[in-house]
């Protein structure tokens, strides 16, 4: 199993926690805005970190940001796998052309 995958799971059984005890479950009944707010907050971090040329800052802000976006992905009732599988179709088509193919 992929830690992703582990980390899903761990996500999972937490949403619906003691929000005293868990992370997740406190964020979780914060509410999705404020889960969104989170995953926003983490993204320009991320940004800033590799502006920054700071492999380890880089390293820390993206998994904080894949942390935090599976954790919104859960609070929508979404998988990873969804996610995956989205990457999966995309796969071999070129950026470019898969843009375009939204707007159609």
């Amino acid at each position: 199993m992929h830690i992703l995958e582990r980390l899903e799971g761990v996500i999972a059984a937490r949403l619906g926690g003691d929000p005293s005890a868990s992370y997740v479950a406190r964020l979780h009944q914060q509410g999705l805005g404020k889960i969104a707010q989170k995953v926003g907050e983490e993204a320009t971090e991320t940004v800033i970190a590799a502006l920054t040329g700071d492999d380890a800052a880089l390293t820390g802000e993206a998994a904080d940001l894949l942390f935090h976006l599976i954790v919104l992905l859960r609070a929508r009732g979404l998988r990873l796998d969804a996610v995956l599988g989205e990457l999966a179709r995309r796969e071999g088509v070129s950026g470019i052309v898969e843009k375009a193919g939204r707007s159609a």
